[in-house]
């Protein structure tokens, strides 16, 4: 920890020395254009050789420091530049020279700064005191004082401290996501390990330590970290790339001029073109607009030599929970009795669990809310931690939990029974719902997958990346599972943090640049360890935002796609201010040799370089031209806007797939009636959003394309939304008087399940079409 402090302290002392560096010159610069103004020749030169000699100095002892270390660029010819003017007398040039260098030093440092001034310290969720029974009373000791054998109180929400056991009598519910990458919490007997850095996610629960702070899972998981960051190999600077070649140049033609003409004004000269301003100047420019092109996606990039290697990445390693998944328990499915409604069976259960602190608890409460169910407060709530919730709502006895604790709340029945066939599902957790000691129904939940990562795999290969990895410490089945409708080359499941580590090492050895993304604390040792680490940070740990190079900081795993595009085009454009600064340097060098260009005016010339490099480095604060026309673009709060409204349907597409579940099994007038009550949702809600996606904002899309055909799809999805409502009226008005046959409630369930299944799938296409969009 207190090397972590001085590294900081050191890291901020450069910034603020290099900053008083270009204030220092661009000082001397001032006094002495003031002085010549004023006709005192003496105290100008004074002011520009004394403003040229300190920078020089700092930068001769950068340069010894960086060749201590092995490392060679092209601050050697700045330095050679400054050294030359100040021999000759020529302070004014001298000046404008270390002016142009710190000014790109200065350009350097802010990058860096403003890369990571959003980060906090390394593991900051890592908790700092426990409670500890001691002498008959529990006591809240600091974290490194516990040792094996401490009896220990882990509170509602509180981070595990140390490794240890449950204790006798108690039952855990522990969040283990951040370090296993399981998204569901798990259940914890008696005697059974409990990890440090994992989060109780139910009632508070005593436990014995079985190891000490230091020797715990959390606190080996950040030396990993640390081990990592220190054996990773530092990342090149862009512009030292070219420095040898350039450098050879540089001499060979300065030594010419001197030893041809006999004037080591004209080797001068030559120095003064030659020092790499656009390399110097332009580079960190272009950067710069990258880092913050990347800032307004939600993307940190911590520095240029991230956003290099984000550019120049062919592998990469993907977690699953929260990373591939949305890293959260949501309601996949239900089940209710056929004269109950899912909603009220939905608004009871989540009536009741507002008062529970369990994480599926407060999932089914989202989703109520969500849908836009109002609750109701209920009453005599008694919880059994970890296993459900039993209590009053609305004068209904209501049990809600687990298969075990509900089934001891009600009397077994055909649905009982048919309900225990339908939850037995691997990847999931069951909620079943007792209503008046009668089994009413049952929610599955589960973590999703994120609905736009096969869009963000498919991009990532557009964008040219080769091989695609999952590595995940979940199950090998659930891996699988996600890998058979997933484009990835490998899956790799059960993983802990060493291994993930070593995964990346593997990958690395191949020789391709290796790229890892994950959110939880086992994901930062491999993030450490990559050559470019990113970090979904809307809801990940700590841990992994500091191990990581680059932090995603909104929910949105299509803003990676985003910063590798940006990334690219601003590495191209900064290879393009390389390119064309050092062919015009040249040019310029030459014309020095042959004597057409003094000292001064080489500095000026140059300067005219740089203003050319600058503005083409410019460009990439903007996105890419689509010939004369840009590609169309929606705004982020159009895009969150037209998200909202999606998600304000989903109930009307759930009663749909309801609906037709109970067709088959309800009375002939009900049939009629939930037909009916349907249309009436259908009509008023349902098509006039699909209405007014015709009217107004594709045509506002299709205008401003270079292909207005390219939404005819979705048109042709609209389309036939309203020809299977309408199909549904006209199978309701054909019913006879007797209600449907049994040919006509196939009907019925055929034309409900394909219009559930098109609108579901319309809803994602949309959504897919407008992130892109709204990417620009």
């Amino acid at each position: 920890m207190r090397l972590n402090r001085f590294s900081k302290l050191i890291s901020q002392g450069e910034g603020l020395g290099k900053r008083l560096l270009l204030a220092l010159i661009t000082l001397a610069l001032l006094t002495g254009g003031t002085a010549w103004l004023a006709d005192r020749p003496d105290i100008s030169a004074a002011a520009w050789a004394a403003g040229t000699a300190v920078v020089l100095a700092s930068l001769i002892a950068d340069i010894a420091i960086s060749l201590g270390k092995r490392e060679f660029g092209l601050d050697i010819i700045a330095a050679l530049a400054m050294a030359g003017a100040l021999l000759l007398g020529e302070y004014l040039t001298g000046s404008i020279v270390a002016l142009m260098f710190t000014g790109g030093q200065a350009l350097e440092d802010f990058a860096q700064r403003r890369a990571r001034r959003e980060l906090t310290a390394l593991l900051d969720r890592a908790p700092r005191t426990a409670m500890r029974y001691a002498e008959g009373q529990w006591e809240e000791v600091p974290v490194g004082e516990l040792t094996a054998g401490n009896r220990i109180l882990v509170r509602a929400g509180e981070v595990v401290a140390v490794d240890g056991n449950v204790e006798g009598g108690n039952v855990a519910v522990i969040d283990e996501s951040a370090l296993t990458g399981e998204a569901l919490p798990v259940r914890r007997r008696s005697g059974e390990p409990v990890l440090s850095g994992t989060v109780n996610a139910g009632d508070a629960f005593q436990m014995t330590a079985s190891r000490s702070a230091a020797e715990s899972t959390y606190a080996g998981i950040a030396r990993l970290v640390e081990a990592a960051r220190v054996a990773k190999a530092p990342m090149a600077r862009l512009a030292d790339r070219y420095a040898l070649v350039f450098l050879a140049i540089t001499l060979l033609l300065a030594g010419g001029a001197w030893a041809i003409s006999g004037e080591a004004v004209r080797a001068l000269a030559v120095l003064v073109v030659a020092t790499p301003c656009p390399l110097i100047l332009a580079v960190p420019v272009a950067i710069i607009a990258g880092v913050s092109r990347c800032a307004g996606k939600g993307v940190l990039v911590k520095g240029g030599g991230a956003l290099e290697m984000l550019a120049n990445t062919k592998t990469v390693l993907l977690d699953k929970t929260g990373t591939i998944t949305d890293g959260r328990a949501a309601l996949i499915d239900a089940r209710c009795r056929s004269d109950l409604d899912a909603m009220e069976v939905l608004r009871l259960a989540a009536s009741l669990d507002q008062g529970s602190h369990h994480v599926i608890a407060r999932a089914l409460v989202a989703a109520a809310r969500e849908r836009g169910l109002e609750l109701s407060t209920p009453s005599a709530s008694r919880e059994m931690s970890g296993a459900g919730v039993a209590g009053c709502v609305e004068g209904h006895e209501i049990a809600v939990g687990g298969r075990d604790f509900v089934s001891a709340h009600i009397e077994p029945s055909v649905f009982s029974r048919e309900v225990h066939e339908w939850i037995a599902r691997d990847g999931f957790v069951a909620v079943l719902v007792a209503l008046d000691r009668t089994l009413a129904g049952a929610f599955l939940l589960a973590d999703e997958v994120r609905p736009e990562a096969s869009s963000v795999l498919r991009q990532l290969r557009e964008a040219g990346v080769r091989r695609i990895v999952l590595a995940t410490g979940d199950r090998a089945e659930m891996a699988e599972n996600l890998a058979s409708f997933l484009d990835v080359d490998s899956v790799m499941a059960e993983l802990t943090p060493e291994d993930k580590t070593r995964i990346v090492e593997a990958e690395k050895a191949a020789g391709r640049p290796v790229m890892m993304v994950g959110d939880g604390v086992n994901d930062a040792p491999a993030l450490a360890a990559a050559d470019i680490g990113v970090a979904m940070s809307a809801r990940g740990a700590a841990a992994s935002s500091e191990a990581a190079d680059v932090v995603i900081l909104v929910d949105r795993l299509d803003r990676l796609v985003s910063a590798i595009r940006i990334a690219r085009r601003s590495h191209r454009i900064a290879l393009q201010s390389v390119y064309a600064g050092m062919g015009l340097s040249i040019a310029g060098m030459i014309a020095a040799v042959l004597g057409y260009l003094p000292p001064l005016q080489g500095a000026l010339v140059q300067e005219l370089i740089d203003v050319v490099a600058i503005l083409n480095a410019l460009r990439a604060l903007t996105g890419p031209m689509q010939g004369w026309r840009r590609r169309p673009r929606m705004t982020h709060a159009e895009l969150l806007r037209l998200e909202e409204e999606h998600r304000g349907l989903i109930d009307i597409v759930e009663e749909i797939r309801h609906t037709a579940e109970r067709v088959g099994h309800l009375p002939a007038p009900e049939v009629r009636r939930q037909l009916a009550d349907l249309d009436v949702l259908l009509r008023q809600r349902l098509l006039p959003h699909e209405r007014q996606d015709d009217e107004e904002l594709y045509p506002r899309l299709r205008g401003s394309a270079d292909t207005p055909d390219a939404l005819a799809g979705m048109s042709r999805t609209h389309m036939e939304i309203r020809r299977r409502v309408h199909s549904l009226a006209s199978v309701r008005n054909a019913l006879g008087e007797d209600g449907p046959s049994l040919a006509q409630r196939y009907e019925i369930q055929r034309l409900l399940n394909g219009l559930e299944a098109i609108t579901r799938l319309h809803f994602a296409q949309e959504q897919e079409i407008y992130r892109m969009l709204e990417d620009g």
